[in-house]
């Protein structure tokens, strides 16, 4: 019987205006079978397309699965985040209640945050471990944790049984410097 969508990946890159250039780079170190979640929203149609197009070749030639965020299908994704849609649907959840919801949308996983304080969301509650776990306990689909998310952070939440984890400036600033070997992490085990 045929999946309706790929493996569901167990790194993620966010994408993000502030990756600049450093989003290049950063794509060619992922891991085969990493997963991204394209974003730029901000960008006018025309040329969120054409940016979406480059990523998309990327992707196909690396082997990564490439999500769509935002209302408009982009020719070359593999699924969606925030939405439902066709293959892999992922949706971000920062509650106990939108994790329910969102299982009931339909999603294949749950980007839970945020885990840990983030750039993204400068001064917002982080929810740390604790409250982290009990907001993922007994929740059936895969976990990606995000948020302030990095190889170390990752293994923090391992006793948690997290999928994976997702992130923007970890895959930017540890690509740039080197470390990770070159960005080809792999969850810790």
């Amino acid at each position: 019987m045929p999946t309706r969508h790929p493996p569901i990946p167990r790194l993620w890159l966010m994408t993000d205006p502030r990756l600049g250039e450093g989003l290049w780079p950063a794509l060619e170190r992922l891991p085969r079978g990493s997963g991204v979640i394209f974003r730029h929203y901000q960008l006018p149609p025309s040329e969120r397309r054409a940016l979406f197009a480059r990523i998309a070749k990327v992707a196909r030639r690396r082997g990564l699965v490439l999500l769509r965020a935002g209302p408009a299908p982009m020719r070359g994704e593999a699924g969606t985040h925030g939405r439902r849609g066709r293959g892999l649907t992922t949706w971000p959840v920062h509650s106990r209640r939108e994790a329910v919801a969102a299982i009931r949308a339909g999603a294949d996983a749950l980007l839970v945050s945020p885990a840990f304080p983030t750039r993204s969301h400068p001064g917002a509650p982080a929810l740390g471990p604790l409250r982290f776990g009990l907001m993922v306990r007994g929740v059936d689909v895969p976990i990606i944790a995000l948020g302030g998310m990095d190889r170390f952070r990752a293994k923090r939440l391992r006793s948690l049984k997290i999928h994976g984890w997702a992130a923007i400036d970890a895959w930017a600033h540890e690509c740039q410097n080197g470390a990770m070997g070159g960005c080809r992490a792999r969850l810790p085990r």
